[in-house]
């Protein structure tokens, strides 16, 4: 596309790198994409892959616009990547059970305004489709068109993609060291792999690199409200079907999966970047998990893993151009709905940079408006505290002529 080795650097290979990339690609862009660590390897593979934001009514218009957008471009996406790379990312619309919402009069009102499919359950109604629940629930609400996705599996397909594309190469194990600027620009890039270091000149610099993001930027003017908010995982491992669909309850949830697993998620901790899973979690968990569904509290658990989300303020996602930096993007700080977000906000991401017409509005994510708007800025999440752990050193801007 233009004079450059490449046309696009994408640092950060998650979900949303991933499918940054991915868009880039398809409308004729080369890419370079890096990780300093292994593709998705992070947040997007710990995750539980709910296609729906929890509670979905209690976030803003800008997360509803992302989410909704996203929905329905899940099905397609998902297709298309079984066709080209054989693999199946596993799209399951199972729906989304959600029990004893103190808010229900709120979220229905909120389902109807938005045209999403929702319903108020009296007590035979939960037990009729999930009749292996605790006793004792009263109400829910259904979502029955929600589904998950396999987030592992949909991750192998991106990166199968992308490797096999002819104007994409992927280094992992590899960090941005430092952006060389003149002018407002970002002329070249200096990468870090195996002890060395590395010029490389592109067009244009887009970061997807979740709750680092902050820390990364902090030399330059745009000090993004990202941060890392820790959340805990269960897995167990059934011999029969135990739920039918998603099941949430007081912030935790159910997921069942294809064959006979079952997901239990997620804590919320704002410990810095400590990533290390914990017996006390684990057992928070499963309590949570055996007040759902009692059988589990004889099913094998066979696996425990932690996670670092992408805390932002009140969950909007960073979207478009660092100020200052004319080349330079970003798209970080989904919080805990970095997947379900992802394709909408490729999408968007891709528009602003390729300078197409977009097809949402981005003023509500936009690094520039926001950081001109920082009152609002500190409501809702905010950005957590950085513990000591597992920090990223902030990139060098080596800036020639401001």
């Amino acid at each position: 596309m233009g004079g450059f080795l490449i046309d696009f650097l994408v640092c950060g290979a998650g979900i949303s790198g991933l499918l940054v990339t991915r868009e880039l690609l398809e409308r004729g862009a080369s890419v370079m994409l890096i990780d300093r660590g292994s593709i998705g390897s992070e947040a997007s593979w710990a995750g539980g892959g709910i296609v729906s934001p929890l509670y979905p009514w209690r976030y803003n218009d800008a997360v509803t616009a992302l989410a909704t957008r996203a929905q329905h471009a899940y099905p397609k996406l998902v297709a298309q990547l079984q066709s080209s790379t054989g693999i199946d990312a596993q799209l399951n619309v199972t729906g989304l059970m959600m029990l004893e919402a103190d808010d229900s009069d709120r979220a229905l009102a909120w389902a109807e305004h938005n045209g999403h499919e929702m319903a108020s359950w009296s007590p035979e109604d939960i037990y009729a489709r999930e009749p292996g629940l605790a006793v004792g629930f009263t109400e829910a609400l259904w979502m029955p068109k929600i589904a998950n996705v396999r987030n592992p599996r949909l991750l192998k397909a991106l990166q199968h993609y992308v490797a096999s594309h002819p104007n994409a190469s992927i280094a992992e194990h590899c960090e941005l060291l430092g952006l060389n600027c003149m002018q407002g620009r970002a002329e070249s890039a200096v990468l870090g792999l195996g002890g060395s270091s590395r010029k490389v000149e592109m067009g244009q610099v887009i970061m997807t690199t979740g709750a680092w993001t902050g820390n990364l930027l902090q030399q330059s003017q745009a000090v993004l409200q990202v941060a890392p908010v820790k959340g805990q995982m269960l897995l167990y491992q059934s011999e029969k079907p135990l739920l039918k669909g998603m099941v949430l309850n007081k912030g935790r949830y159910l997921i069942p999966r294809n064959d006979n697993l079952i997901l239990a998620g997620s804590t919320l901790e704002f410990e810095g970047f400590d990533k290390v899973a914990t017996a006390s979690a684990a057992e928070d968990l499963h309590t949570s998990a055996t007040a759902m569904l009692p059988a589990l509290s004889t099913t094998p658990r066979i696996g425990h893993w932690a996670g670092l989300r992408p805390g932002s303020p009140r969950g909007v996602p960073y979207i478009g151009y660092l100020p200052g930096l004319q080349n330079v993007a970003v798209n970080a700080g989904h919080y805990r709905n970095g997947l379900v977000l992802a394709p909408a906000s490729a999408e968007l991401l891709a528009d602003i940079v390729m300078n197409e017409v977009p097809g949402l509005d981005p003023a509500p994510y936009s690094p520039v408006m926001r950081l001109h708007d920082r009152e609002s800025e500190r409501h809702g999440l905010g950005a957590p505290q950085m513990g000591p752990k597992w920090q990223s050193p902030a990139i060098e801007l080596n800036i020639s002529d401001a």
